[in-house]
C-alpha cells in the first residue's frame, strides 16, 4: 500500500457518505444542511500544506458543498457529476496528473468507475459491498466522522511526510 501512496499528488472525495455521514437535512424553508467533521477538514489542510491537492466529485449539487470547499481552499469542485469518470478525466486534463498520482474515496456504486482507475481507493466501512470489494483501504471511521482524516493521515505517512506534519505542532 505504501508504494501506491508514495506517488499520490491529489485526493478526490465524494461528499455524501464520505465527507458527511450521508444525511441530508432540510429546514422548514427548504434550506439544506450537512454535517462536516472538523478533523476531516484539518486533514485536508495538512495535505494541502504538503503539496497534495484535494478535489471533490459529487453526484448532487449543493450550496453547502461550495461553502465548505471554499472554506477549505478546495478549487477542484465538480457537483452534479452523475458520470464521475467524465469529471475525473477533466480533472486529469486540468491538473496534468496521471491515474497513478491520484487517490479517491467513495461509498456508492457511482464511485466505482473512478475507484477502479486511481492508484489508491478508499471507502468508509458502511459503503456498499461493491465498493468495499474494490477499495484498497476501508477506514475504521465512518463518513462524516473522521474517515477522510484517516485517509489524509494515511497518505501523509505513506508519502513519508508525517514527521514534518508533527513538527509543525510540537513546541
Amino acid at each position: 500500500m505504501n508504494e501506491k501512496l508514495k506517488e499520490i499528488r491529489l485526493l478526490l472525495l465524494d461528499v455524501d457518505g464520505v465527507m458527511t455521514d450521508g444525511r441530508i437535512i432540510y429546514d422548514g424553508n427548504g434550506l439544506e444542511t450537512k454535517f462536516f467533521n472538523v478533523k476531516d477538514g484539518h486533514g485536508i489542510k495538512m495535505l494541502q500544506r504538503h503539496g497534495i491537492e484535494v478535489g471533490i466529485i459529487t453526484g448532487r449539487t449543493s450550496l453547502v458543498v461550495d461553502i465548505r470547499a471554499r472554506e477549505l481552499g478546495i478549487e477542484l469542485v465538480y457537483q452534479g457529476a452523475l458520470r464521475k469518470l467524465e469529471s475525473f478525466e477533466h480533472i486529469k486534463q486540468r491538473t496534468g496528473l496521471a491515474d497513478y498520482q491520484i487517490a479517491y474515496m467513495g461509498d456508492d456504486i457511482i464511485d466505482v468507475p473512478v475507484m477502479r482507475r486511481v492508484a489508491f481507493s478508499a471507502a468508509p466501512p458502511d459503503a456498499l459491498p461493491e465498493v468495499l470489494a474494490i477499495a484498497d483501504y476501508v477506514t475504521s471511521l465512518s463518513g462524516g466522522r473522521g474517515a477522510v482524516r484517516e485517509v489524509c493521515d494515511l497518505i501523509l505517512k505513506g508519502r513519508g511526510l508525517w514527521c514534518q506534519v508533527v513538527e509543525r505542532y510540537e513546541l
